[in-house]
């Protein structure tokens, strides 16, 4: 019998496997050998969700009736939910019918945003260090990968004077990403004002995903706080980092009326819904007292930061220490001719797997992240464990 010679989409020639992805089979396969890696790589919440929230997927999930298909567009409940999060904590008005679009999670908004306003050979800008999705994805739907400037000298921010001399003709899409991941630069009602001003300037589409608002930052800010966002600009959210439930799956898509229904078409011919229990459990987690969000978001990842601190100082590494977020990013000291080259001695010597900041673009090759997302007692081994070896380093 002849076989033909199949051959995968030339799609998979614009991208390579999630660093992650082919990181964590090196890791499995050092720990098979006894080696006990530590990770502080990936931002996984470690912690629960509340009670509550638990109690709920159970009592639904207990329900013979509850098991259906769902709509698309979320029930009534997670809806009104996540617009009442929205006054709540942004003091930002949303219509729960027809403004906010429940999502598997925000990674899944990318791509349904991306489909829904950018044809193939089009334009987006990308922040470069930024989220590799935003690129990957991009490629993968045949979009032009624009990338602008985020340097630390200033803040981490746009440089809009450097934006506007870039030849803007056919960008579709703008990413950002406030507080920002992976340098925890903080949101800025400033920057968020001028992008909305750059949005309707040039006719461009921006999107700001917004996850770490709440982890070590005591003012979550929201771009669609800034009057007439909603017209020219849309925000993702994720319950991932905010409230323990990174597996759940639950994000949003804010935006107006008519940037919604061209999401939902899309979204609508890939997926069938969530899980009811799921999406009543969500409701319920989006009352989560302030309390909880303080020790949660702030209080528990204080008190690993500052242990994350004493990693970064034991390495050489200089750091900005009003960064927000779940990481602390820091830069490399000069001996090193990049951050691989450190962050690959620290996993093999002192056996702790840290990230190095050139997957997130050229602008991080000379910095390393560490996650807050392990326990304390992981992250003190850790730093035990470099400072054993840092001679060797």
């Amino acid at each position: 019998m002849n076989e033909k010679n199949i051959q995968p989409a030339k799609r998979l020639e614009l991208v390579s496997e999630y660093y992650f992805s082919r990181k964590l089979k090196e890791v499995a396969a050092l720990n098979a050998q006894g080696k006990n890696i530590i990770s502080l790589a990936i931002g996984s919440p470690d912690m629960p969700p509340s009670k509550q929230t638990v109690d709920k997927l159970c009592e639904v999930a207990n329900n013979p009736n509850a098991h259906g298909y769902q709509p698309t567009m979320g029930t009534n409940e997670l809806r009104q939910a996540m617009a009442d999060f929205y006054k709540r904590w942004y003091q930002v008005e949303l219509n729960a019918q027809n403004e906010i679009l429940p999502l598997i999670g925000s990674k899944e908004g990318i791509l349904h945003i991306t489909l829904a306003f950018v044809n193939p050979g089009e334009k987006v800008l990308v922040p470069n260090p930024g989220y590799p999705t935003y690129t990957s994805l991009s490629k993968i739907l045949g979009a032009e990968i624009v990338n602008y400037d985020l340097l630390e000298n200033n803040g981490w921010q746009p440089d809009f004077d450097a934006l506007e001399k870039m030849d803007l003709s056919h960008v579709k899409l703008m990413w950002t990403n406030y507080p920002n991941m992976p340098t925890g630069g903080n949101a800025r009602m400033e920057t968020y004002e001028r992008l909305v001003g750059f949005a309707k300037k040039h006719g461009i589409v921006v999107v700001n995903d917004n996850p770490y608002s709440f982890i070590l930052n005591e003012k979550p800010l929201s771009l669609l706080q800034v009057e007439g966002a909603k017209d020219c600009c849309i925000e993702l959210n994720s319950m991932s980092k905010s409230h323990n439930m990174p597996g759940w799956r639950v994000g949003l898509c804010a935006s107006n009326a008519q940037f919604i229904q061209w999401i939902l078409k899309i979204k609508s011919n890939i997926d069938s819904g969530t899980f009811r229990g799921i999406q009543l459990a969500a409701a319920e987690a989006y009352q989560n007292s302030i309390e909880w969000h303080r020790e949660a978001n702030i209080n528990t990842y204080r008190r690993r930061r500052l242990i994350a601190e004493e990693i970064m100082n034991t390495l050489g590494c200089t750091f900005d220490k009003n960064q927000k977020g779940m990481f602390l990013w820091g830069r490399i000291p000069e001996q090193y001719t990049d951050a691989e080259e450190l962050t690959e001695r620290v996993l093999h010597q002192a056996r702790v797997f840290i990230v190095p900041g050139f997957i997130f673009g050229s602008n991080g090759k000379r910095y390393i992240r560490i996650s807050l997302c392990a326990n304390e007692e992981n992250i003190k081994e850790a730093l035990c464990r470099i400072k054993n070896v840092i001679s060797e380093l």
